[in-house]
């Protein structure tokens, strides 16, 4: 099915909508300097909030008179089942102890989206919805933007995106839910199950803010709200002040600005088939969001054949046309949403659906190891080897 127009604006204001696996945030000055890296843990699967880590440098307060030089404070946290990693800079408006101040309120902005957004947390908006499946069910308006958001690009993507794969949720089992000894389900059940996906069937109303599904159905939001999550972070980050700070949260990452001596955030795209940390090639991002989708993160290998959670709504088993996603954009949402799309189509639909929309890259690795680039990414991505090969 074609949608209506692929060229919406990406970036609304915060109360409307924000400009939703494993890589590294990497600062390379553009002065050519030695990279200082950023390591971020591999992402988990989804599930509640743990007490944060604080890993804050102090800084002397900034008088804005003698306008002291940036100083950089980080921040560790666990949030949506997987790693969140706060950079920030400080300037002359914003010291430490407020940049502190200000990733506090970050995070607590990212634990009351979660609790409202996670199908993991029972008392959760969406698992209401999914409670009571058959009956409508009031939302909030941040929860009906996002299934208003997931419904279009279901739309767009012909069914490559579908938040009522939920259904299949307690059949796939991988990260911490999976088995000791991992075991493919039966191909009869996957089959049934598949047959209750369909986003058609998915009602939204957005003036009483509202939505039903019909009984036997599921929804979930995590293919596309942990990127609306860092989308509303970097907006907190943002109306406190700051200019020059990333956001990450597992596969998905937002940088602002520059760094303060002008070098720009660059990160790095996991090799698939390699260690953890290997990277074959980097991307310069400025005020940008960059999100990868891979099979190696939350998967296993059964008879010399891997599978892995990014699961295929048309087909109700591990979609197998891409090893990794990685997508550029203008908001960690669109680039959170787009990149399991994509990883679903394959290289060749997938690259067509990202260049539909007005500032998308994609960089593909697909099934048999081939290294594909839309052309909006030709002159931003430094290939530095060939993905390695291998299950």
């Amino acid at each position: 099915m074609t949608p209506k127009s692929f060229n919406r604006p990406l970036l609304r204001s915060m109360d409307a909508k924000l400009t939703a696996l494993v890589f590294c945030a990497v600062l390379v000055a553009c002065k050519r300097r030695a990279p200082e890296l950023h390591p971020t843990p591999t992402a988990e699967p989804r599930g509640t909030a743990v007490t944060a880590a604080t890993q804050t440098r102090p800084s002397a307060a900034t008088n804005p008179a003698t306008s002291l030089a940036p100083v950089k404070v980080e921040r560790d946290h666990q949030a949506m089942g997987t790693s969140v990693k706060f950079v920030v800079y400080t300037n002359d408006a914003v010291d430490a102890t407020a940049a502190g101040v200000a990733i506090d309120s970050a995070i607590q902005e990212m634990a009351r989206l979660e609790a409202q957004l996670s199908e993991w947390q029972p008392d959760s908006e969406v698992s209401r919805v999914n409670q009571a499946a058959g009956q409508w069910v009031n939302v909030g308006p941040e929860t009906a933007e996002i299934i208003d958001e997931a419904l279009w690009i279901s739309e767009a993507s012909e069914g490559a995106f579908d938040i009522t794969f939920h259904v299949m949720g307690d059949l796939w089992k991988f990260g911490s839910a999976e088995d000791r000894r991992p075991q493919v389900p039966n191909a009869v059940e996957v089959r049934r199950r598949r047959a209750l996906i369909d986003y058609h069937r998915v009602e939204l109303d957005r003036v009483k803010s509202r939505v039903r599904i019909p009984k036997g159905r599921k929804i979930g939001l995590g293919g596309i709200a942990k990127g609306y999550v860092v989308d509303r972070a970097v907006s907190v980050l943002r109306t406190a002040g700051l200019r020059s700070f990333l956001v990450q949260a597992g596969g998905d990452f937002y940088a602002a600005g520059c760094k303060p001596d002008g070098s720009h955030w660059v990160t790095g795209i996991q090799d698939p088939r390699a260690p953890e940390g290997t990277y074959f090639a980097t991307l310069e991002i400025e005020d940008h969001a960059f999100s990868t989708a891979g099979d190696y993160a939350r998967a296993y290998v059964v008879k010399a054949k891997r599978y892995h959670h990014i699961i295929d709504p048309r087909t109700g088993f591990p979609a197998n046309a891409s090893r990794s996603v990685t997508v550029y954009a203008r908001d960690a949402m669109t680039a959170d949403m787009v990149d399991d799309a994509v990883f679903v189509l394959g290289p060749q639909r997938g690259l067509k659906l990202a260049e539909s929309f007005d500032d998308v890259g994609v960089v593909v690795v697909d099934a048999k190891n081939r290294l594909w680039i839309s052309p909006k990414l030709k002159d931003k991505v430094a290939v530095h080897q060939s993905p390695t090969d291998g299950i």
